[in-house]
């Protein structure tokens, strides 16, 4: 496994500077696109809810993540509570949009990260730590001091920003985005994100150009790159056809890809009728067919 890049930037003090840079940005917060701009060093709360504590709902070595990512050891996933999105079919609705969690303070998100480690997980998994990338440089500095030298993994919904992204650049070892919508409106309309379109393509580029494709070791774990979630909606609200047509002609062909077909209507999307049934087997076959057509092979697809 090659050596994390964040252990050179620990060493020559960038890792340190990015910490500060992170958390000045808390007190007039704009670590996603919505900018909400609230003092959450004073403990405010904007449309995330988060405040200056890490909060977590739970941690442990994951195997259900794409085999790359849980291998046969797992992945060291940390869920981090509440999130920059509003989605009205939230699978993991109690954690992102009703806050359930614990706070915890650097320290022990440092200590987190280790106790993962000392389970052999192939990677740490930074799930919706967008809204904590702060606290997470921070703990990660302190792991680091303590021999932390796992891959890190940003699992997030796709609505990021480039400030935010570039302060990750040589300390992410693995992207994990979705890109769940090419549709502006349906993205505001379902998942209460606005320009969602355009801030995932540029989200996407950034992260491909930080990180690459994805790398697999001789056991086709992975070590660095980008891999990419896309889930089908049904009635075809993700518009999944011109996302995987932008996937392979401005980023790469050779891009990883888990196409997901398990979207069961959960949260408030069991009174939303267009979204209160599951994806039928016609219209997942037809990403699948698009995904033949353009040539885009590696990754994952899912029965139905």
């Amino acid at each position: 496994m090659p050596t994390p890049s964040y252990l050179k930037l620990q060493r020559n003090g960038i890792l340190s500077e990015r910490v500060k840079q992170a958390y000045r940005q808390l007190s007039n917060c704009n670590l996603c696109p919505r900018g909400c701009r609230i003092n959450r060093q004073q403990e405010a709360h904007g449309f995330c809810q988060a405040g200056l504590s890490p909060e977590i709902a739970s941690y442990n070595a994951h195997f259900g993540e794409e085999p790359s990512l849980s291998g046969t050891a797992g992945s060291g996933t940390i869920f981090f509570t509440h999130c920059n999105l509003g989605c009205a079919f939230c699978q993991n609705y109690p954690i992102s949009q009703f806050g359930n969690g614990t706070a915890i303070s650097v320290d022990e998100l440092a200590r987190i990260m280790l106790f993962l480690q000392s389970k052999k997980c192939h990677n740490v998994n930074l799930v919706t730590g967008t809204i904590y990338v702060p606290q997470i440089l921070a703990s990660l500095e302190k792991a680091i001091d303590q021999g932390f030298h796992l891959p890190l993994v940003y699992n997030c919904g796709g609505y990021e920003s480039l400030a935010t992204l570039k302060l990750l650049d040589g300390i992410i070892d693995i992207y994990l985005p979705d890109a769940k919508y090419s549709d502006n409106a349906l993205a505001e309309k379902y998942s209460q994100a606005p320009n969602y379109w355009e801030i995932n393509q540029a989200a996407l580029l950034e992260m491909h150009r930080q990180v690459g494709d994805l790398q697999l070791d001789t056991e086709g774990i992975a070590s660095q790159g980008l891999l990419i979630r896309h889930l089908v909606l049904p009635g075809n609200i993700s518009g999944s056809l011109k996302i995987l047509e932008f996937i392979a002609s401005k980023i790469s062909n050779q891009t990883y890809l888990s196409i997901m077909s398990q979207y069961t209507p959960r949260h408030l999307a069991c009174g939303i009728p267009e979204l209160n049934r599951k994806v039928t087997r016609e219209e997942y076959g037809t990403v699948i067919d698009k995904l033949k057509q353009l040539n885009l092979h590696n990754g994952w697809v899912q029965e139905i």
